[in-house]
C-alpha cells in the first residue's frame, strides 16, 4: 500500500521486530528503548559526551574535541521525539553524535519530563528552562548566543516550534532558527494524511491521536504551547526548515505549519521527505532516501552559520 524502497522496508521490519505483546507503558518503554539501542552506533572519536543540568534538567552535550571558538560555541539544542512518551537522552544519541561530529558544534540534548506522568506543560516548561539557563550563561560551556538553533525530531519538532512561540510570545530572545522533522503540532483531525497514512510504516493515525491525549491529560483547553497550529499569529518567528515524511499522518502537520509561517512572512523551507516514514531518522547509512534527508539537514545548518568558522 505504501511504495518504500526494499531499503527502508527492511528498516521498517527490523524497527518493528522490537514491539512485543506488552502494552504496558513500562513496556512500550522498555521496547522502544531495545529498539533505539540496536540503532545508536559507537560514539565516534573525537566527540567529548557528557550529562550535566541546566536550569534544573538534565541535559547531555556533545562536544567536539576541537579548543573552544572564541566567540563561544555554536550550538544546537535538540529535543528528541517519541510521542512525548518514550525516549530519553539515550534514544537519540545516534543523532546528536552525527550532528556534532559533523557540524563541529556543541549539541546539547534535554531530558524533559515524559507525560502521562507529567502531561503538559512540563515537557514544554523543561525546554524553557535550559533555554533560560543558555541565555544566563549557566553550564559548563561558553556558547555563542548568535548561533543557537533549536531542533527536534516528532515530539520534539513540537517541542521546538512551541519553545519558539513561547519566546517570542514573552519578548525572549529566540534562536536562529528552527529545525522541525516530522513534527507533529496538533493539526486537525481531518488533515488528509491522517486518512491517507492512517495505517502507515511505524505511526498509525491511532498512534499519534494516543500520544497527543497521553500528553494533554493536564486538562484544560490545549494551547498553542501544546499544539503550535492552534496559534493565531505566526509572524515574528524564526525562520524554519521543516522536513516532513511523504508516507506520515503527520505529513501535513508540518505543512500546514510551512504555509502559515511563509503566510506570516516568516522564511520557511518545506522538504518533502519523498518516500520517507515517520521514524526514519535512524535508518541513516541503510537507505539512500533518509541518507539524502541528512545531506539536505546538515547543508542547511552550516548554511545557517552554525558551523565553525
Amino acid at each position: 500500500m505504501y511504495p518504500i524502497s526494499s531499503q527502508l522496508a527492511a528498516f521498517v521490519t527490523k524497527t518493528e521486530s522490537f514491539t512485543s505483546e506488552d502494552s504496558s507503558l513500562a513496556g512500550l518503554r522498555q521496547n522502544y528503548d531495545r529498539m533505539c539501542q540496536a540503532f545508536t552506533p559507537s560514539q565516534p572519536d573525537g566527540l567529548q559526551v557528557s550529562d550535566a543540568a541546566l536550569g534544573g534538567v538534565k541535559v547531555r552535550c556533545y562536544q567536539p574535541a576541537t579548543a573552544t571558538p572564541a566567540q563561544g560555541w555554536p550550538c544546537l539544542l535538540y529535543m528528541h521525539g517519541g510521542g512525548w512518551v518514550v525516549g530519553g537522552l539515550d534514544s537519540h544519541d545516534f543523532i546528536c553524535f552525527e550532528l556534532a561530529s559533523a557540524l563541529q558544534v556543541l549539541v546539547i540534548a534535554i531530558d524533559y519530563r515524559l507525560a502521562p506522568e507529567h502531561p503538559f506543560p512540563a515537557a514544554y516548561e523543561d525546554c524553557r528552562a535550559v533555554w533560560q539557563a543558555i541565555q544566563a550563561g549557566q553550564g559548563p560551556y561558553a556558547i555563542n548566543l548568535q548561533r543557537l538553533v533549536v531542533m527536534g525530531d516528532s515530539a520534539g519538532g513540537n517541542l521546538a516550534a512551541a519553545l519558539c512561540l513561547g519566546l517570542r510570545d514573552d519578548g525572549q530572545p529566540l534562536p536562529q532558527a528552527q529545525v522541525l522533522i516530522y513534527p507533529g503540532l496538533g493539526g486537525p483531525a481531518d488533515l488528509p494524511s491522517r486518512r491517507d497514512c492512517m495505517d502507515a510504516p511505524l505511526l498509525s493515525s491511532a498512534d499519534t491521536d494516543c500520544y497527543l491525549a497521553l500528553y494533554l491529560l493536564g486538562g484544560g483547553e490545549p494551547s498553542a504551547y501544546a499544539m503550535p497550529l492552534l496559534a493565531e499569529d505566526f509572524s515574528g518567528l524564526p525562520k524554519a526548515l521543516i522536513a516532513v515524511a511523504q508516507f506520515d499522518p503527520l505529513r501535513d502537520d508540518g505543512m500546514l505549519y510551512a504555509e502559515r509561517l511563509q503566510a506570516a512572512g516568516v522564511e520557511a523551507v518545506l522538504y518533502p521527505g519523498k518516500g520517507l516514514v515517520h521514524g526514519c531518522l535512524r535508518a541513516r547509512g541503510q537507505a539512500p532516501e533518509v541518507d539524502r534527508l541528512y545531506d539536505y539537514l546538515l547543508s542547511y545548518l552550516g548554511s545557517e552559520q552554525l558551523t565553525q568558522v
